[in-house]
C-alpha cells in the first residue's frame, strides 16, 4: 500500500506525459486525477493505522541504490507519524487540484502535459517525504524543484512566465548548494546517510568541534545550519525568498500546489525530521527562529499593499512558514507541523478560491479592478471568508488552533529569540487579519470596477474575454474541491489538536519528532497568562476593523495615504527592494565581473597572446615581407648585388682569406 501510494502520481505522469496524444485531454485529466485521489485515500487510511494504538514506523524496502566504499545507500520507503501527516496534506491537496484543475485549464490547448507536471511534481514531494535517508531527500528535493520549474514556466511563450522559472530555479539552487554541503558534512562526520544511524549518533557529537581559519567550531551546529540554508531556499524564508512571488505566473492551480501543500512545506518536513541534530545545536535553532520571525513580519508588510489577488495569497504563505519555522526554532517541532496541516487546507482553499475568482473575471488579477461580484459569485464568496477566517486564526476555524499555539510557545520559551518572535508575531497576526479582509473587501465589495480587459492569469489557449461580461460562478468542478478544503480549513485543527500538541500528542507522534528530556515549551504553552492567548484574537479584530475603515467607510482613505506617505509605500510596494538590491549586488555584479573576464581574461590575455596574437603577428610579417615584391627590375637587381655581397664576404670571412 505504501510502494503505491508513492508511485501511483509517477504512474500517471508517465501515461499523461507519454501517451496523452493517444488517450487525449480527457483521458489524461481521468487518469492522473482517478490515481490522485485513489493515493490521497490510502494515505488516510495509511495514517490512521500509523497513529493508532498499534500503529508506528514501517519501512518498505525497495533494493539497494548506491554502494561505493562505505558510502551504501538504501531505496526504501519511511512512514511514521510525520511522514503520515505529509502523505494525508501532499495528496489530498495535489488531488482537489488535480480535479479543479479540470474546469480551470479546460481552455488550455496542453492539458496531457500539465496533468503529467502536476502528477511529476506530486510524485517528486512523496519521495521526499518517504525518504529513509539524506541521498533520498536529495534526490526528492531537486525532483521538487525541477518539477516547479516546468509547471511554473507552463505558458513557456510567456516572457514573464520563463524568468519566474528560472529565477525559482536559481534561487533554490543557492539553497541546494548549502543543503548537499550539509549531507556532505553529515557523511564525513557520521560515515553514514541513513536517518537511523544518524539520528542515533548526535548526541555522541553534541559539544564536538572542528578547526576552520583558525576557529573552533561546532559540528552539529554547522551541519545544522547548512540544512537550514536548503530550507530557507524551499520554503522561501528572508533571502532566498524573492522567487515565491514570482511563481504566481504559473497557473492558479499550480500556485495552490506549490505553495499550500508540497514545495514550500519541504523545508519545515526537514527541520522537524532533522529534529535530532537540531536538539543538540541550540545556537541553529536561536538562528531558526529570528529568520522565521523576521519572514512572517517582513512578509505580512509587504502583503499589506499588493494589488495581484495571488500575490497577496503568497505572501502570506512566505508569512505563514515564517510561524512554522519559528515554532521548529523554540522547539516546538509538533506545533509547527501542526500549522503546516491546518495551513494546507485553507491556504489551498484560498488559492482555489482567488483562481475561481480568476475564472470568473475572465483572467483578471488586479484588485482594483474588481469590487461588488459577491452577488455574482456567491459560493466562491463564502469560500473565501472560510480561508481568511482560519488564515487569520479566528475561532473556530483551523488556524486559530494552530498558529495561537505557535504564538505561545514562543512566549512559553521564556527567551530573548521566543520574545522576539513573539513580539513580531503578534503583528503579523494584526497585518493578516487587515491584508486578508482588504483582499475580501476589494475583491467582492465596494463599487463596480471591472471593465476594459482582463490581463491576468491566461496563457495561451486562454481567450481575453474582457470584463464586459458579467462575472460567473465556476463549473462545479471547481466548486466541489473548493467545498472540500473548507471542511479541512473549519474541522482540521479542533479535531487534531489534542493528537498533534494536546494530551495525545506522545501516543499520536510515537518519537518521530524527538524532543529532548528538558524541551517542556509545548507542555509551558498550555499555562501562559490569559493576555498571551487573548492578544492574537485581539489584534485579528482590530485589523479585520482598520481593513473595514479603510476599504468599506472610508475607501479614499488608502489612496491618501498612500500619497501622503509616498516612500514607505513604495518601499513595501517594491518589497523591501530586495530584488533591485539582489540585481545591483549579484545580477550586476556577476555581469561586471563577467565582462573584465571577457574583455580582459580571455580577449585581452587568452586570445591577445594565443591564437589572435600569434595571427596578428604573422600578418605583420607577412606584410613587411610584401613590400619586397615592387615590381622594378632595378630594386630587384640591386638586391641580388646586395646578396652577392653578403654571399661573398661571408666566403671571405669563412676562408680567411686577407686582402
Amino acid at each position: 500500500m505504501i510502494a503505491a501510494i508513492v508511485f501511483l502520481p509517477l504512474l500517471g505522469a508517465v501515461i499523461a506525459g507519454f501517451f496523452g496524444r493517444l488517450i487525449g485531454a480527457r483521458g489524461a485529466q481521468l487518469v492522473t486525477s482517478a490515481l490522485l485521489v485513489v493515493s490521497a485515500v490510502l494515505s488516510w487510511i495509511t495514517f490512521f493505522s500509523v497513529t493508532g494504538e498499534e500503529g508506528g514506523t514501517e519501512k518498505v524496502h525497495l533494493m539497494t541504490w548506491i554502494l561505493s566504499g562505505t558510502l551504501d545507500v538504501e531505496w526504501a520507503l519511511r512512514v511514521d507519524t510525520l511522514t503520515a501527516v505529509m502523505l494525508v496534506v501532499v495528496n489530498s491537496v495535489s488531488a482537489l487540484v488535480h480535479i479543479y484543475s479540470v474546469g480551470y485549464m479546460a481552455e488550455d490547448p496542453h492539458i496531457p502535459r500539465f496533468h503529467a507536471y502536476l502528477s511529476l511534481f506530486t510524485f517528486a514531494m512523496l519521495m521526499l517525504v518517504t525518504a529513509d535517508n539524506f541521498v533520498q531527500v536529495f534526490f526528492g528535493w531537486e525532483g521538487v524543484g525541477l518539477a516547479s520549474y516546468l509547471l511554473i514556466g507552463f505558458w513557456y511563450k510567456k516572457p514573464s512566465a520563463n524568468a519566474a522559472a528560472i529565477k525559482a530555479f536559481v534561487v533554490n539552487r543557492v539553497g541546494d548548494f548549502g543543503f548537499a554541503l550539509g549531507i556532505f558534512a553529515i557523511f564525513l562526520v557520521f560515515n553514514n546517510l541513513s536517518f537511523d544511524a544518524v539520528f542515533a549518533a548526535a548526541g555522541s557529537e553534541a559539544g564536538k568541534t572542528f578547526n576552520f581559519l583558525g576557529y573552533d567550531v561546532d559540528i552539529l551546529t554547522t551541519i545544522c545550519l547548512l540544512l537550514f540554508v536548503g530550507c530557507m531556499g524551499k520554503s522561501a524564508q528572508l533571502g532566498l525568498h524573492t522567487w515565491l512571488p514570482d511563481a504566481m505566473e504559473g497557473p492558479t492551480p499550480v500556485s495552490a500546489l506549490i505553495h499550500a501543500a508540497t514545495m514550500v512545506t519541504a523545508g519545515v518536513f526537514l527541520v522537524a525530521r532533522c529534529s535530532p541534530l537540531f536538539e543538540h545545536a541550540p545556537f541553529a535553532l536561536e538562528v531558526v527562529t529570528v529568520v522565521g520571525a523576521t519572514t512572517a513580519f517582513f512578509a505580512a508588510t509587504v502583503g499589506l499593499v499588493q494589488n495581484d489577488i495571488k500575490r497577496v495569497i503568497a505572501y502570506s504563505t512566505c508569512s505563514q512558514l515564517g510561524y512554522m519555522f519559528f515554532a521548529a526554532g523554540v522547539g516546538a517541532y509538533e506545533a509547527s507541523v501542526f500549522h503546516l496541516f491546518t495551513h494546507a487546507f485553507f491556504k489551498a482553499l484560498l488559492f482555489l478560491g482567488a483562481g475561481s475568482v480568476i475564472h470568473a473575471m475572465h483572467h483578471e488579477q488586479d484588485m482594483r479592478h474588481m469590487g461588488g461580484t459577491w452577488k455574482y459569485i456567491k459560493l466562491t464568496y463564502a469560500m473565501m471568508w472560510i480561508g481568511n477566517l482560519a488564515l487569520a486564526g479566528v475561532p473556530p476555524f483551523a488556524g486559530f488552533f494552530s498558529k495561537d499555539m505557535i504564538l505561545e510557545v514562543a512566549y512559553a520559551a521564556h527567551t530573548g529569540v521566543g520574545n522576539y518572535a513573539f513580539t513580531l508575531g503578534i503583528i503579523a497576526a494584526g497585518f493578516t487579519a487587515f491584508y486578508s479582509w482588504r483582499l475580501l473587501f476589494m475583491t467582492f465589495h465596494g463599487e463596480k470596477r471591472w471593465g476594459g480587459h482582463g490581463h491576468g492569469d491566461h496563457g495561451h489557449g486562454h481567450d481575453d474575454h474582457g470584463h464586459g461580461h458579467t462575472p460567473h460562478e465556476s463549473p462545479l468542478v471547481m466548486l466541489v474541491p473548493l467545498l472540500l478544503l473548507a471542511v479541512g480549513a473549519v474541522f482540521a485543527g479542533y479535531f487534531f489538536f489534542d493528537s498533534f500538541v494536546g494530551e495525545e500528542q506522545e501516543a499520536f507522534w510515537k518519537g518521530a519528532i524527538y524532543v529532548a528530556e528538558t524541551n517542556k515549551v509545548i507542555e509551558n504553552a498550555h499555562h501562559v497568562p490569559g493576555w498571551v492567548k487573548a492578544a492574537p484574537l485581539v489584534v485579528t479584530a482590530l485589523g479585520i476593523f482598520v481593513a473595514w475603515v479603510f476599504y468599506i467607510a472610508k475607501p479614499k482613505w488608502p489612496a491618501a495615504l498612500a500619497a501622503t506617505h509616498r516612500e514607505a509605500y513604495a518601499f513595501l510596494l517594491n518589497k523591501w527592494y530586495f530584488d533591485e538590491l539582489y540585481n545591483l549586488v549579484f545580477v550586476g555584479g556577476a555581469r561586471m565581473f563577467g565582462r573584465l573576464f571577457w574583455k580582459g581574461g580571455d580577449g585581452a590575455i587568452i586570445d591577445g597572446l594565443g591564437p589572435n596574437g600569434i595571427s596578428a603577428r604573422v600578418l605583420d610579417v607577412a606584410r613587411r615581407a610584401v613590400k619586397l615584391q615592387s615590381g622594378f627590375v632595378y630594386h630587384y637587381a640591386f638586391a641580388m648585388l646586395i646578396g652577392v655581397a653578403v654571399l661573398v664576404s661571408w666566403y671571405v670571412y669563412k676562408m680567411g682569406v686577407t686582402p
